[in-house]
């Protein structure tokens, strides 16, 4: 079956290979990144997004700390 689609492809079956396992790589990696919602949940993202900020007092700690790298 391989070499048939390969020749199909005008591909050699090692360069088909590759490609299909390249391909399949790309999409399970998408597949973690990309993901689908509904108009809903889009516009309640949305809306968290575009809310104030609001004081946080953890972060404005973190943020008041020398990094370890510079901490020398």
């Amino acid at each position: 079956m391989l070499r048939r689609a390969a020749e199909a492809a005008l591909k050699s079956l090692t360069d088909f290979i590759l490609d299909s396992a390249c391909l399949a790589g790309e999409q399970t990696l998408l597949d973690q990144r990309l993901f689908m919602v509904s108009g809903s949940q889009y516009q309640a993202l949305m809306d968290l997004l575009e809310r104030p900020e609001q004081a946080n007092e953890g972060l404005r700690d973190l943020s008041a700390r020398k990094s370890p790298w510079n901490a020398m």
